[in-house]
């Protein structure tokens, strides 16, 4: 079915049936409707490759993540592709899998396909490519993970608040020594949970020493990192609780590391809020199923997907406002494993 199917099926013209799907004001109310019925009646799909010949614009964003199974990613999707549906639009999803070889040519494919926008997590390892892609003329908001130097729009999770909120919460609750597992990697996602971690320990005056730390090394198979791996976080868990002492509690960066360490605690007959009080991060949804169940620091997934593809739209309809570095508050979930009730 085309508009001059259309046309011919009503009497009117194809620049009226085009304006009429379009919403166009010069269409009275009672013609576009009955356009928008028989458009259904026949089964009219708009081409939209024929539509961006027209517009000059792909009517397409490109998406690239790093982890495809990261719940927190595909909650991000599915906010991005929500806005994109709303304003027309299709997504070209890319995964890097951590790569920075991968992440250039997922940068150059977009560049290729001609894409409106792009929202990228980066793998930090270099901008080049990024800004390659924008001086031709495609806007890009970053999401969760910063670039030094390379100036564009920002929205991700204040790591940092969160950490700080969670290890806060431990303390006043009564515990008397905190201690973090957090993953050994290069992100800024990481290092922001380690500052907060750090702030809140020297604000109520508890000592860090060799130990206080832990760092759990990713996985790497082939070219691929594999992050938030429980059996690594286990094995560093391992040498944490050996030396554990009750009222003490564990922030880990991740819920999947919770897994390992709750593992680790069982295995030496430390019992949780009992003696050790546990909070994750993520929020991931079988947290609440654990026994106790686990209080988490939640990221506000949906809306920084939202807000990042509502700043790409304003940019590609024209905004020349200075970049936005937008930090969204998560929020802390407490369950059992932290002294809640649940």
């Amino acid at each position: 079915m085309t508009l001059k199917t259309i046309a011919e099926s009503l009497g009117v013209s194809v620049k009226t049936v085009s304006r009429a799907l379009a919403g166009k004001d010069s269409v009275g109310e009672e013609l576009r409707s009955r356009i928008r019925a028989e458009a259904e009646r026949l089964g009219y799909v708009p081409n939209s490759m024929a539509r961006s010949l027209v517009s000059g614009a792909a009517m397409t964003l490109g998406m690239v993540i790093t982890h495809p199974a990261n719940p927190f990613y595909a909650l991000l999707i599915s906010a991005v592709e929500e806005r994109c549906r709303a304003n027309g639009y299709s997504l070209l999803l890319m995964v890097t899998e951590e790569d920075l070889e991968t992440e250039r040519e997922a940068a150059e494919a977009l560049l290729r396909w001609g894409v409106d926008g792009a929202v990228v997590i980066p793998v930090q390892e270099g901008a080049e490519h990024w800004q390659r892609l924008r001086d031709s003329g495609v806007p890009i908001v970053l999401v969760n993970r910063g670039l030094d130097g390379f100036e564009c729009d920002f929205v991700g999770v204040d790591h940092e608040r969160g950490a700080h909120e969670a290890v806060s919460h431990l303390i006043d609750t009564g515990a008397s020594a905190v201690y973090l597992l957090e993953e050994d990697v290069p992100f800024s996602s990481a290092a922001d949970r380690r500052a907060g971690f750090h702030r809140a320990l020297a604000e109520r005056g508890l000592p860090v020493h060799d130990g206080t730390v832990m760092l759990v090394p990713p996985s790497v198979r082939g070219r691929r990192v594999q992050p938030w791996e429980p059996g690594a976080a286990y094995e560093c868990a391992q040498q944490l609780v050996s030396g554990i002492e009750p009222g003490a509690a564990v922030l880990t960066g991740s819920d999947y590391f919770a897994l390992g360490l709750y593992r680790a605690l069982s295995e030496r007959g430390i019992d949780v809020p009992g003696q050790v009080t546990v909070i994750g991060h993520g929020d991931l949804p079988f947290a609440a199923y654990l026994q106790p169940a686990l209080a988490s620091v939640r990221p506000p997934a949906d809306d920084i997907g939202a807000r990042a593809a509502d700043l790409l739209f304003e940019r590609i309809q024209g905004s020349t406002a200075p970049a936005s570095n937008i930090y969204l508050a998560p929020e802390l979930r407490i369950r059992a494993s932290a002294g809640g009730d649940d």
